[in-house]
């Protein structure tokens, strides 16, 4: 299994740096959603085994369209001065799918469904809920990732570094857990989650911060602040995962990457963490504290 994991990640991590360092922000995105749809769809098997359907074509349509607002987004950032044609359908295309739009859809849509699909009335609430969760849960904090990534060379530096510090604290987490781990976290969720390997996994993304710090010019301590919160948001978003295929009654969401499990069981730390360095990054630049 051990040797699987790394062989697996020896291959996966190059590709993703050159792809988070040399391709432009659109292609990025693509990558983005396709990893989203193999999570959404993980997702909603797990719930399968749950006993639980959710409205599977309509979330992900809404999905979808969640990651091409994010784009749209880096797309008028980047559109230069003598593209003001292109430049003002991006940002009229923009403000009608913006987020708070594309969620009231899919609100309006789901209620639809309810209304007159003809499913039996008792599985409307858990299906709606699991709709609802993978919108929120999932889709909209990982599609963060695209506007991290349209920051231009910063964000290239910044989604590098967010990558970095959920595998370096996700690898030490994993050694130093099955080596001397003991006190178990939360053995109801995850029975092989460790304290000893969850401060190996913010320790991990401290060392990430300490690395960094120069190459992305913002000052140790708010480098150190926001792999700190990246983290622990990150162990917050495997322990849901966790939760999710207890639920299910499931070891792994699928089996796509051989020594990891399936995509969600790859990036269940990142859906979460990815959030936090974007929001913290722009309140940095917000207030001019870097």
């Amino acid at each position: 299994m051990t040797l699987a994991r790394v062989l697996t990640a020896a291959i996966l991590i190059p590709a993703v740096v050159a792809t988070v360092w040399w391709a432009p922000t659109f292609l990025v995105a693509v990558f983005a959603t396709l990893v989203m749809l193999l999570a959404l769809f993980e997702f909603f098997v797990l719930a399968a085994h749950a006993g639980m359907q959710g409205y599977r074509i309509w979330t992900g349509l809404c999905a979808l369209a969640l990651f091409y607002s994010q784009w749209l987004a880096v797309a008028q950032w980047t559109a230069g001065a003598e593209s003001a044609p292109a430049l003002a359908r991006i940002a009229d295309l923009a403000q009608i799918l913006s987020l708070e739009h594309i969620l009231l859809v899919f609100v309006l849509g789901v209620t639809a469904i309810v209304v007159f699909a003809k499913q039996p009335v008792n599985e409307a609430l858990g299906s709606v809920s699991l709709s609802a969760a993978a919108i929120l849960f999932l889709a909209f904090p990982l599609s963060t990732i695209i506007r991290i990534h349209g920051l231009g060379l910063e964000g290239r530096k910044l989604l590098l570094f967010t990558l970095v510090l959920v595998w370096a604290g996700d690898t030490l987490a994993y050694f130093v857990g099955r080596s001397i781990g003991q006190w178990h976290m939360a053995p109801h969720l995850s029975p092989k989650k460790t304290w000893e390997g969850s401060v190996a996994n913010l320790a991990g993304s401290l060392l990430a911060a300490v690395v960094f710090t120069r190459w992305l010019h913002i000052s140790p301590t708010h480098a150190l602040a926001m792999a700190a919160l990246a983290n622990i948001a990150g162990q917050g978003g495997d322990l849901l995962e966790s939760a999710y295929k207890r639920s299910g009654g499931v070891k792994d969401s699928g089996t796509i990457l051989p020594g990891h499990g399936g995509m969600l069981d790859r990036i269940d730390a990142l859906i979460l963490a990815a959030p936090v360095v974007w929001y913290y990054f722009q309140w940095l630049t917000t207030h001019n504290m870097m």
